[in-house]
């Protein structure tokens, strides 16, 4: 009876999570150690540290939390729930996902078969107001020209020697996008996806910490100043053509764009219209929280040590981070451009929301602006570049997947 139990508890030992990772380690090389037990303990730390910005500093915890949670699950020991492996195979086996894949496997098909991004487009329509750009159609240039980081980036990939499908997908990081980068790399470099997913969303998070000294170091105390006039009213009828329209005119162009840009519109159209209030009302709070819980989880248990700690990673968090800066430089730029123009009328700061971080991007412009001028209000104004930021970088997507894809 001893020995039974003996062998019983010795067997328990050797199948928990703690017996495999500390006879996991290997010191051969640093690439079989990063490979082993320590990187298995980099990555949790990395989640501890991902999961202590979401919760105690708030950096965008809708999506900071469940993507570093995600990760943590994933990274423990023999814990199962995720086998990213699979997924980065020509063609992927199903069966197999179906039949022994962990829980996340199945949520992260709504991500390899490209189901969640569009989604989470329908419920960003239904709860974006497009009046200010409406209102003040000149802004859609400044989220163009905040696109910049985009192609900056695609082209800085490519002399890392990247292929091309792989530095599109690392540049469309630029457009401060989540949805829209990961639409891209499930298509063209799915192998990236890991590392180009907790990039973009890490990035966005951090929006409040990356643009402030970019636009403060572009600016001068004068033009952060600036008050701009008050946006004219918007009637509903335009509020309603504007989806319509816009959803004709992109996707005659770029058919590839359609799907995210499609359903941006629809979402906004369920709002705009008044007729939907239960579908509005739904795509705008329980559709995206769910998708967003999906997403954010299967995105973070991608991120394993075997897929993640490499040269080819850190390559993409520096890129990464330079198409941001890139996009808000561009945005900023093409703001004083504007000011210029028009003889000191725009304040440059609102270009810096031309990222599709809506509306992240737009409140750091706000903040920035009444730190200088306590009187000033540049929310609504930086609304404008901000939602069109969202236009162009699905725009942007739909060029890449039309080339490349």
């Amino acid at each position: 009876m001893l020995e039974v139990l003996q062998d019983g508890f010795i067997g328990f030992i050797e199948k928990s999570g703690l017996y495999t990772l500390f006879t996991n380690f290997s010191w051969e090389s640093l690439e079989a150690a990063l490979q082993g037990g320590l990187g298995t303990i980099l990555m949790i730390a990395v989640a501890c540290v991902l999961l202590y910005l979401a919760i105690v500093k708030k950096f965008e915890p809708m999506l900071l939390l469940p993507i570093s949670f995600g990760m943590l699950i994933a990274n423990l020991p023999i814990a199962n729930v995720m086998h990213p492996e699979w997924f980065t195979e020509a063609q992927v086996d199903y069966g197999r996902v179906l039949a022994e894949g962990g829980l996340f496997d199945m949520l992260y098909l709504g991500v390899k078969l490209g189901i969640y991004p569009p989604l989470i487009f329908l419920g960003i329509g239904a709860m974006t107001d497009f009046g200010p750009l409406i209102a003040n159609p000149k802004s859609i240039l400044l989220g163009a020209a905040a696109q910049l980081g985009i192609f900056v980036t695609f082209l800085g990939a490519l002399l890392l020697g990247f292929t091309l499908p792989e530095a599109a997908s690392i540049g469309i990081i630029g457009g401060a996008d989540g949805p829209t980068s990961i639409y891209v790399t499930k298509s063209l470099a799915q192998h990236l996806l890991p590392a180009i997913a907790v990039a973009a969303y890490s990035y966005m998070a951090l929006v409040p910490i990356i643009q402030p000294p970019i636009m403060k170091a572009l600016t001068t105390k004068k033009e952060r100043s600036i008050v701009m006039e008050q946006l004219r009213p918007v009637s509903k009828t335009e509020k309603i053509v504007f989806p319509i329209a816009v959803s004709i005119v992109v996707i005659l162009i770029i058919p590839d764009a359609a799907p995210l840009v499609g359903m941006l519109m629809l979402g906004n159209l369920l709002r705009e219209t008044g007729v939907v209030d239960r579908l509005s009302k739904t795509a705008q709070n329980e559709l995206i929280n769910i998708i967003t819980i999906f997403l954010g989880l299967t995105v973070g248990a991608t991120a394993t040590a075997s897929t993640f700690l490499s040269l080819e990673t850190l390559k993409i968090v520096v890129l990464g981070f330079l198409a941001f800066c890139f996009s808000t430089a561009g945005g900023v730029l093409f703001g004083k451009l504007m000011c210029w123009m028009t003889k000191g009328k725009v304040n440059p700061l609102i270009g810096s929301a031309g990222v599709s971080a809506v509306p992240m991007a737009a409140r750091v412009s706000q903040v920035v602006g009444q730190k200088e001028n306590p009187g000033n209000f540049l929310l609504m104004h930086a609304m404008g570049p901000n939602v069109a930021g969202v236009i162009g970088s699905a725009v942007a997507a739909g060029v890449f997947l039309a080339i490349l894809a």
